[in-house]
């Protein structure tokens, strides 16, 4: 695979990943800005709304049959943060010319077919169809309030709720219900179209077609891309140490028959130039996956939850760790929990240990060049960090990870808030019992 990063025009950025291996294509285009409250439902709401027809193909049923045309290609909405940068737009794929009659190229037309739909959508009067709006902002609005029905990760956004109170990396991609409700589609007309002008723009593209041709392309289907001041000053503020002297405790009640008991950490001083390696080696080795010290130590042999995990959250310099646990083993699971963290402190850690982590975080990092919208998602996150080297280098790194180095970060780690979701009345079971998927993204 061969990455390449260019700038088309003023603030809008490709990322050119070339490879043979395998039968589609895929694009992205996404608008980047800064993760706030009061605009987040709103940056939610406009791709779906976009998605619902544009001036060729007013409705989704025509969109939906000109994408069939194009040999079953596929335009979907995405909705991402990236730290503090909130990320929206559309995720295209479609079929290499190798594997179509007469080998036609789709590339020139599903480049304008996306920048249609982001740049010329189907509107009255200039503002976007106030019947789009209220169709999906109800659906946002289902999305939002469905949150609470999966409690651990609902749990979990509690928790970075509560941490980062203080921080907008405490709003959800989606933004909250009191935002959403507001919006009126001549509200989000206006939104939409400053944000053209001012939003930086990273498009990916990953397939075969070179370099050269994949810019000369995009750039003429983007040309009609508003560009006024392009606003840069997006980012991610990272805080070092937790925000008391003393981690802070959350309690909440709710009709549940399973404790969900959430440890949210700052990464602490070892975020100032991080090793990226050594804290994802950190992090399988203390509680991500089947090998992990929480899986072995706290649910398997001692049985004080029914699945603990730990997530990192890299861009924000934070470690979560999730669990499942009856209500009376609060106590004991937390002190669990932070006596294996004090363990890997101490460098209690066997060979065997170091090097089922190592291989674990290297496979993870492989098993990305296997899948395009991993590779996308990857690329996309390096970009807005401005770092340039692939999966395949990172996992080269994890291979050497040293023993050091993983008790650096563990004791760079610093408690900040603990986050207990218990049941109303004390009556419980293990109806519940859940497997261990992590709940946050790396």
């Amino acid at each position: 695979m061969e990455y390449s990063r260019s700038e088309l025009m003023p603030g809008v950025f490709l990322s050119h990943l070339r490879s043979d291996k395998f039968k589609t294509a895929c694009m992205s285009v996404n608008l980047l800005t800064q993760l706030r409250r009061e605009t987040a439902a709103m940056n939610a709401l406009i791709p779906a709304v976009l998605r619902r027809g544009t001036t060729s193909y007013p409705n989704m049923e025509q969109l939906s049959r000109r994408l069939d045309e194009l040999y079953g290609a596929a335009i979907e909405p995405v909705i991402r943060r990236v730290g503090e940068v909130h990320c929206f737009g559309f995720f295209a794929s479609f079929p290499e010319p190798a594997f179509l009659p007469g080998g036609e190229a789709l590339l020139g037309e599903m480049s304008a077919l996306m920048a249609e739909m982001l740049l010329s959508p189907n509107t009255r009067g200039g503002l976007l169809l106030p019947q789009y709006v209220d169709s999906e902002k109800e659906k946002l609005l289902d999305l939002i309030r469905s949150a609470v029905n999966e409690k651990r990760s609902y749990a979990v956004q509690r928790c970075i709720e509560e941490m980062c109170c203080y921080e907008d990396f405490a709003v959800s991609r989606f933004g909250d219900v009191e935002t959403a409700e507001a919006i009126h589609y001549k509200k989000l007309s206006r939104y939409y179209r400053e944000l053209l002008r001012t939003c930086p723009v990273e498009l990916f593209y990953c397939g075969r077609a070179k370099l050269s041709e994949v810019e000369e392309t995009l750039r003429d289907a983007f040309s009609g891309l508003p560009r006024g001041e392009i606003d840069y000053d997006i980012g991610t503020e990272i805080r070092m140490n937790a925000v008391e002297a003393e981690p802070r405790y959350y309690e909440e009640r709710m009709d549940v028959t399973q404790g969900k008991l959430v440890l949210g950490f700052r990464l602490g001083e070892c975020m100032e130039e991080p090793d990226r390696a050594a804290i994802h080696v950190f992090n399988a080795l203390y509680g991500s996956g089947a090998t992990s010290r929480l899986f072995l130590n706290v649910r398997e042999k001692l049985s004080l939850c029914y699945y603990a995990n730990s997530a990192i959250v890299l861009r924000k310099g934070l470690m979560i760790v999730s669990s499942g646990v009856s209500f009376e083993n609060f106590e004991p699971a937390k002190a669990e929990i932070l006596a294996q963290l004090d363990a890997v402190r101490n460098g209690e850690i066997t060979d065997e240990e170091l090097t089922w982590a190592r291989r674990a975080v290297a496979s993870d990092l492989r098993a990305a060049l296997d899948s395009q919208g991993d590779l996308e998602g990857y690329w996309l996150s390096q970009a807005i960090d401005g770092l340039d080297y692939g999966p395949t280098e990172l996992a080269e790194l994890a291979e050497n990870v040293t023993k050091e180095d993983v008790m650096k970060i563990a004791n760079s780690v610093e408690l900040d808030l603990v986050y207990f979701l218990r049941g109303e009345d004390g009556e419980e079971t293990d109806e519940e019992e859940e497997t261990d998927d992590d709940d946050t993204q790396a």
